[in-house]
């Protein structure tokens, strides 16, 4: 096993070829083919839904009304990302079972991080998050106002399932786009325990989980 530069138990297999399509998860066929998700399988999904959701929160409220609430509901979707990311997705448990569920979750992508059928999140996985998602907003916000709220979060989703796509894929020409695919690549090869926000990276200058370059630039221009 190879130690990775990291503050917690991430290791690598050495025999891996991290640039290779990843293997089967589940002995069950049908579950194995679940977890293999074409990158456009989220918008014909959650498409409909965001549309639904803003006719709904049109009938209820002004355009300026529903862009604000859809803006709180995309920056409550950024901070999921980041702390999902952060912990859910790279907490290690030190059991078998552990090991197996966090392989399963998000392991099996950095040991193959171009498989280009695991990377936006399986159906599966992303409709249990917003259910929970719409339970939270119908509690904190109640009903109608949730609908707009719940908007936004779901275009956030999309925005992060199509910009992870994006970064392992794309040749990027812009600077913003560079930038987003440098930041994440450096998440997988250089240090994983840095770079959390994929499609919203400024989480991690705020909470100080920025890749070491960044973090003493900034420290000099401080």
């Amino acid at each position: 096993m190879t130690q990775t530069k990291n503050n917690f138990d991430y290791t690598i297999p050495q025999h891996v070829d991290r640039l290779k399509a990843s293997p089967r998860l589940f002995e069950n066929a049908l579950l194995d083919k679940l977890s293999r998700v074409h990158w456009s399988t989220p918008l014909f999904v959650y498409t409909p839904v965001i549309i639904l959701l803003a006719v709904w929160s049109l009938q209820a409220f002004s355009l300026p009304v529903v862009l604000i609430a859809g803006a709180s509901g995309y920056l409550l979707w950024t901070l999921t990302e980041y702390f999902g990311h952060r912990f859910p997705f790279h907490y290690k448990h030190p059991s078998k079972f552990g090991e197996r569920l966090h392989f399963l979750i998000h392991g099996v992508h950095h040991d193959h991080p171009n498989d280009p059928l695991r990377l936006v999140m399986p159906v599966l996985l992303s409709i249990p998050i917003m259910l929970i998602a719409f339970l939270v907003v119908r509690v904190l916000f109640g009903l109608p106002y949730g609908y707009p709220v719940l908007m936004g979060f779901i275009i956030g989703y999309l925005a992060y399932d199509m910009v992870h796509y994006y970064t392992h894929h794309a040749h990027p020409t812009t600077r913003l786009g560079q930038t987003l695919r440098r930041l994440h690549l450096m998440h997988h090869f250089r240090d994983p325990t840095r770079g959390f926000g994929v499609s919203a990276p400024w989480w991690d200058y705020v909470f100080g989980t920025q890749h070491e370059k960044q973090k003493r630039e900034r420290a000099a221009a401080d």
